[in-house]
């Protein structure tokens, strides 16, 4: 959801393929899929952190909970407890 907005405001112009393909490239690439869960939602809700982008939050709540890396460029992430890539 945040990729494709993102290219549809004109934030991120060289993801048009990701923004109009993206379960095709999730397929393509063998990702897994990982759904929002209501943990995710309150642990996002609940983060001490004052950031107010939803988004944000819930990606660092899933990464957080899941013990995943998050994949993005932005460096806000990197005190918030989770492995950036990228």
């Amino acid at each position: 959801m945040e990729i494709t907005t993102k290219y549809r405001i004109g934030k991120l112009p060289e993801a048009e393929r990701l923004a109009t393909r993206f379960s095709v490239e999730i397929a393509f690439e063998q990702f897994i899929e990982l759904s929002i869960t209501v943990a995710h939602a309150e642990l996002a809700g609940q983060l001490p952190f004052d950031h107010k982008d939803p988004f944000d939050r819930l990606l660092v709540a899933q990464a957080r909970i899941a013990d995943i890396p998050l994949l993005s460029n932005e460096k806000l992430f990197d005190g918030f407890g989770v492995q950036r890539i990228w």
